[in-house]
């Protein structure tokens, strides 16, 4: 026997093998269930086509030769045969753009019934009487809720605890540290971090007013450790002639302007939860799958870490 059939036997075998013993002995058979008698028929038959046919084609490769007229263009002087397309391949093809069109406006309609789309349905209705029924929550309430949110969709970078985990991913429990300040002054910010299209210029448009002139990498080093120390320290001089602008003096930020740099906000952690960032560690997604009521609950938890 050609040890190419013989090949094709074993791993038949095996792999009928394996769907046994996975099905019949581990799970404890099929219980009558006509949907599990589909699925292992479905199964038998992919592994008996799938070696049939490369067993097929690869017998084929090892004795049919080449034949035909070659077509009077070459390339690096590789030929091609001018034979036509196999009617089997053509066949298939062409029944497959004819159930593709049947199935998508009469088999399948794109708007028709499905799982996904009732689950989509489902969710909609669910969010909406969830924001009604917590629409008034508050206070110690709207932090516990939050906490809740975090463990759930957070902690999985921010740790439990929410100190980053080994820098994968921000310490929350301190504002900002002098890497992402001094990231954020070199790159500039797009974050709509106060809800709005409003980009921080990167240093090439940060001058110091006080200098009249660009702000430099030694100032930069200076005003980043000033801020993440709670604005204190060395580099007040330079934050105020640089950053006090748009930030403010006390680097509380200012409506439509500037975000605020000394403390987390539950509207400043809502919209980071809404657009996403992009720091010194990497970037972070958009929680699009939160509604507008948990992203405040995860701001209002967040926000609590610091007090």
């Amino acid at each position: 026997m050609n040890k190419l059939y013989l090949w094709g036997i074993i791993i038949t075998a095996f792999m009928l093998g394996a769907t046994y013993y996975t099905v019949v002995l581990t799970k404890g058979g099929l219980n009558g269930d006509i949907v599990n008698m589909l699925a292992i028929t479905g199964a038998v038959a992919l592994v008996v086509i799938t070696v049939f046919v490369v067993v097929k084609y690869v017998r084929q490769m090892q004795t049919d030769t080449a034949e035909g007229q070659l077509a009077d263009e070459d390339w690096d002087g590789i030929g091609e045969y001018l034979n036509e397309v196999p009617k089997g391949w053509a066949i298939v093809f062409l029944l497959t753009l004819v159930w593709g069109m049947w199935y998508f406006t009469i088999g399948y309609p794109v708007n028709a019934y499905s799982q996904i789309g009732e689950y989509n349905e489902d969710v909609v209705v669910h969010n909406a009487k969830f924001e009604k029924q917590y629409a008034n929550i508050t206070g110690d309430r709207l932090v516990e809720m939050g906490e809740s949110v975090f463990l759930a969709e957070c902690k999985v970078c921010h740790g439990l605890s929410a100190d980053g985990i080994d820098g994968k991913a921000a310490d929350l429990n301190a504002r900002i540290e002098a890497k992402s300040v001094k990231f954020i002054i070199e790159n500039g910010s797009n974050n709509e971090l106060i809800g709005m299209e409003m980009p921080m210029p990167d240093r090439n448009g940060l001058f110091n007013a006080t200098s009249g002139a660009l702000i430099t990498d030694a100032e930069i080093e200076l005003v980043s450790s000033y801020v993440a120390d709670g604005m204190s320290g060395k580099g007040a001089e330079i934050y105020a002639g640089t950053c006090a602008a748009c930030h403010g003096g006390d680097g509380k930020g200012m409506d439509y302007v500037a975000p605020n740099i000394v403390a987390f906000t539950p509207t400043l952690v809502s919209n980071i939860l809404k657009h996403g960032k992009k720091g010194a560690i990497g970037q972070m997604p958009a929680f699009d799958r939160l509604n507008a009521k948990q992203k405040e609950a995860v701001g209002a938890y967040i926000t609590s870490l610091s007090k």
